[in-house]
């Protein structure tokens, strides 16, 4: 039976960061991101709110600044060949994550057969865009996703996959991961709070994606 592994992103791909804490450092808005981050991690924004005072912080983002910014981002080591080695077993990957699609879909071109996020408005091309500064156009609430979302989603890829949902495993760091974990299982909680390890089926503290993946598969051939 092949199986299909959902990733986190902020907090499990990335070590320690989330993707708009990397975007907002090109900016040089930091403190201000991570004064919402913290006021999101203790529930006091919606995702929704978040997305609308963080695209009120990146009047200058461009595609060029997203780019940037996923390159430096601190990943785990391994990831490509984690996935390189899921797939050559028949099975399925995928990213599932509250963070800006435009950031998140990158992760495509590291071998991940699905990546789902947060609908944030469109980016100018460059540097050099004549659209005006952004965000051009309202965040929309409806494309933002939620923790609940995750779970949905996850019964989406099953589905379009022809994977049951026994056969999942979901490897993620935080609150936002605990409705997932509590679906699945098989958990893995990477470089995780006490929201999801009290829930995991194991535990990784590291910063080699490798390591975490050997928990539940026999480790890359």
């Amino acid at each position: 039976m092949t199986r299909l592994h959902l990733f986190d992103l902020d907090g499990t791909l990335l070590h320690g960061s989330a993707a708009p804490v990397e975007i907002s450092q090109q900016l040089g808005v930091e403190r201000e991101i991570r004064e919402l981050e913290r006021a999101f991690a203790a529930r006091e924004l919606a995702p929704s709110e978040f997305a609308v005072r963080a695209c009120a912080l990146w009047s200058e983002l461009t595609d060029e600044v997203v780019e940037r910014a996923f390159t430096g981002a601190p990943w785990l080591e391994g990831i490509r060949e984690v996935w390189a080695d899921i797939r050559s077993r028949g099975e399925r990957c995928a990213v599932i994550s509250l963070s800006p699609d435009f950031f998140v879909r990158r992760l495509l071109g590291w071998g991940a057969d699905a990546a789902r996020a947060s609908r944030w408005p469109v980016l100018a091309p460059g540097a050099e865009a004549e659209a005006g500064p952004y965000p051009r156009e309202p965040v929309d609430p409806a494309g933002i996703l939620t923790p609940a979302a995750k779970v949905k989603i996850a019964r989406e890829l099953c589905a379009e996959f022809g994977i049951p949902a026994t056969e999942c495993v979901a490897y993620g760091d935080s609150l936002s991961d605990a409705e997932l974990f509590a679906e699945v299982p098989v958990s893995v909680a990477v470089n995780a709070d006490h929201h999801v390890r009290e829930l995991a089926s194991h535990q990784y503290s590291g910063r080699d994606l490798r390591e975490a993946y050997a928990l539940v598969s026999p480790g890359i051939r």
